[in-house]
């Protein structure tokens, strides 16, 4: 590792305190930041994972087409090399040449390829809790890594230098599945998590990773927007500990306006996880004027009570100004109050407040005597009253992963 002076030396005087300011508020940022290292090892071209071409033979019109539009197939004249994304929700036909709505995978002449496997651009190790993760290994660190692109297009993206990017755009040192594996033992991290921008995007790249961290004894987690077609996440709820999902708000309008998607896949992807035995947890930005209405909030706090069930950790986390919606005000903590106590009376065990440090919003309680058993301020866990998963004062069993 090179020491601060030789890190000054290769950055200017005001990248160098750009650099520290977004340490110490704990942002994102790409890791051309840092100094650049050689790297030997190749750069290959990686073959994309779920897909489809209509020129394979005994392709299924009807992953492409209605059933209306097949029935007379000879009609049908196939541009040479159109393929078809099954990666995530949108399904993006792609002539040679062209690329996802994510902007992470292309057409290269009639084969779909991952632009960023092995090409992290933000790297950092977090505590577990910033994710948010509050029911997995509490006061862990997670070696942390994202890549250029997404499949959504939020107004209100927090990471949306990255995850509304070019590939390209951001120099990347390439990383092979086996170094990140390799990075995360070193600095003794017991959680490697895929996150900043949406890791459906490097798939591929996941796999192999989680793959191998398992391997090593090495727990792998997804911080995603659960924008996935179903085939992909449960390949992914084989290799994964823990999956977070933000489920944006409770209306198809909001996110068709918002974020350029549709809410009926996230919902679809939060079921998948819940049965498969992955650790699930649900994150909901709230936003001043946009998804804070009682009934919105009344609505997905019920739909996950109903179809989830009353131990997954439901998050509340307050929205600051960002990216296009810079004149939105930061949402009043009274909000999350009120969705916090609204959660606990549908009969919800975990409500949390996020990104308001020390409110008592933060903290776990037992479901049974209401005590804290995780006392927490901000991402830093304070003190911990479980033992063997269970609430040291009254013995009732608190859902999670502890060990």
């Amino acid at each position: 590792m090179d020491s601060e002076e030789q890190m000054r030396s290769r950055m200017s005087r005001r990248d160098f305190l750009a650099c520290l300011l977004s340490l110490s508020a704990g942002a994102v940022f790409p890791i051309s930041a840092h100094p650049v290292f050689a790297d030997s090892e190749p750069k290959p071209v990686k073959k994309a994972l779920h897909w489809v071409t209509a020129n394979d033979p005994g392709a299924d019109c009807l992953l492409c087409h209605d059933p209306a539009e097949t029935r007379n197939p000879k009609s049908f004249t196939h541009a040479d090399g159109i393929v078809r994304c099954l990666l995530c929700a949108q399904q993006c036909i792609l002539r040679p040449g062209e690329r996802g709505r994510c902007r992470a995978r292309k057409n290269q002449d009639g084969v779909l390829i991952s632009l960023v496997y092995g090409k992290p651009v933000a790297i950092h190790l977090d505590p577990i809790e910033k994710k948010p993760f509050y029911h997995f290994l509490p006061g862990q660190s997670a070696y942390s890594i994202g890549t250029a692109g997404c499949p959504l297009s939020c107004q209100f993206c927090q990471n949306w230098e990255i995850s509304q990017a070019m590939p390209e755009d951001i120099p990347a040192v390439y990383r092979s599945a086996q170094r990140i594996t390799e990075e995360a033992t070193g600095r003794k991290a017991p959680i490697i998590a895929f996150t900043y921008n949406e890791p459906t995007v490097f798939f591929e790249y996941l796999m192999d990773i989680a793959r191998l961290a398992k391997e090593g004894g090495i727990r792998s987690v997804l911080v995603s927007c659960g924008f996935m077609n179903p085939a992909p996440l449960k390949e992914m709820c084989t290799a994964l500990d823990a999956i977070k999902i933000d489920l944006k708000g409770f209306s198809p309008d909001f996110y068709r306006k918002h974020c350029r998607a549709e809410l009926a896949p996230v919902l679809r992807s939060i079921r998948t996880v819940s049965r498969s035995g992955v650790h699930l947890e649900i994150v909901n930005l709230v936003i001043p004027g946009l998804n804070d209405d009682k009934r919105m909030l009344s609505a997905l706090i019920q739909w996950v009570a109903d179809e989830i069930g009353p131990d997954v950790p439901l998050h509340f986390t307050r929205f600051h100004p960002d990216y296009q919606m810079r004149n939105v005000p930061p949402t009043p903590v009274a909000t999350l109050e009120t969705a916090y106590e609204m959660a606990l009376k549908a009969g919800l065990h975990y409500p949390y407040i996020g990104n308001v440090p020390a409110h008592p919003g933060n903290h776990t309680r037992c479901p049974r005597c209401h005590r804290i058993v995780i006392e927490r301020n901000g991402f830093f866990v304070l003190s911990t009253h479980l033992e063997g998963g269970k609430c040291r004062y009254c013995g009732a069993s608190v859902s999670g992963v502890w060990i």
